[in-house]
């Protein structure tokens, strides 16, 4: 009960902060069987994945170095829509048995060659219900930019048996953050596919854990040039001891050795000092339960300007500052997008 709380608080808060709230739009998705792959053989290694039998190293964040199949990514179309001027498009993606990947992609009518922000929100946030609504294609008309999104791997969306319902983001946090991590750089290569997008300027916005994850590829990836981060996690010893997302019966789990041991190599603040040359905004709100004071100054600490941090004592102060379109318009600006088109909101 106490996590599904935090969850409504990150989500509404974050979505409050980008844009106005909207009502949310549910497609109709086709019912289809999800394509399998078959699996690389390879002796089982220690990150074989609980959920399938794909192979799959969390201990690297370049997913050249993961054994995923990089060179047999498979995708269905599901829906397509034309919503104010854009084209709204539904595609499940595979390269682990059983893990599809839903990607949402929205990109303004008659424009080629669109540079691309994906966005990455925290595990609680049901991408179902977030990216078919309405308001993205006047955020991606407005912008000059293709907005892209999917959930992250340990989110509720892609918790399938056998994997138990008990095991979430953080019980199994390398798999989540490397699985997350190697899912972006796929994502990115399908896009590299399509032709319609321009897939080496991409900018990450990344809220929570998303954010974490947005830390990690942009390290990996050449490709993401921007990084707007809000609220990332990260400094992984003081996070786990005292994030208040994390129940206390649990709590004690994730501080043994061995499990501090597993995601060390996956820790933020040991990327963040490496994005020297990329864009970066990193926003605090420093009355978020969800990031202890220790971490978040760990986090601030470890960017590699001061100023690209902005630190808001709540969430109605971050709010006023970036207005309706604060977020959306910086990352445009960073990829030299601009405000290409003048959108009519309908909203």
């Amino acid at each position: 009960m106490f996590r599904t709380r935090i969850a409504l608080f990150v989500g509404v808060t974050f979505a409050a902060t980008i844009l106005t709230a909207q009502t949310a739009v549910h497609p109709q998705q086709p019912s289809l069987a999800t394509p399998f792959l078959e699996p690389p053989v390879q002796a089982a290694p220690q990150s074989l994945s609980k959920q399938t039998s794909t192979y799959e190293d969390w201990t690297t964040i370049d997913v050249a170095k993961s054994g995923l199949p990089l060179d047999s990514t498979g995708s269905v179309p599901l829906s397509k829509a034309d919503v104010q001027g854009c084209t709204r498009e539904l595609h499940r993606l595979t390269w682990r048995l059983n893990d599809p990947i839903d990607l949402y992609v929205i990109r303004p009518r008659g424009q080629q060659k669109l540079p691309v922000v994906l966005f990455l929100y925290d595990y609680t946030v049901d991408a179902t219900t977030t990216f078919p609504q309405d308001r993205w294609c006047d955020v991606a008309t407005r912008n000059g930019f293709a907005v892209a999104g999917f959930a992250s791997a340990l989110s509720l969306e892609r918790i399938r048996p056998p994997r138990p319902l008990k095991e979430w983001f953080v019980s199994e946090l390398q798999e989540a953050l490397a699985s997350s991590t190697h899912d972006v750089q796929m994502v990115l290569n399908y896009m590299e596919t399509r032709g319609d997008l321009d897939v080496q300027h991409v900018g990450l916005v990344g809220q929570g854990s998303g954010g974490a994850v947005a830390i990690l590829a942009a390290a990996a990836d050449p490709r993401i040039r921007a990084l707007d981060l809000m609220d990332p996690w990260g400094d992984w010893p003081d996070w786990l001891k005292g994030s208040k997302q994390i129940p206390d019966e649990e709590r004690e789990a994730y501080l043994k050795p061995e499990f501090l041991e597993r995601v060390s190599g996956l820790d933020p603040i040991v990327y963040l000092p490496q994005l020297k040359g990329k864009a970066i905004r990193i926003q605090q709100v420093l009355s978020n339960p969800v990031t202890p004071n220790a971490a978040r100054d760990k986090i601030a600490k470890a960017a590699p300007a001061p100023d690209e941090v902005t630190s808001y004592p709540n969430i109605a102060a971050e709010a006023k500052a970036l207005g309706s379109n604060g977020i959306v318009k910086w990352m445009g600006e960073q990829l030299g997008s601009g405000n290409t088109v003048e959108a009519k909101s309908t909203h």
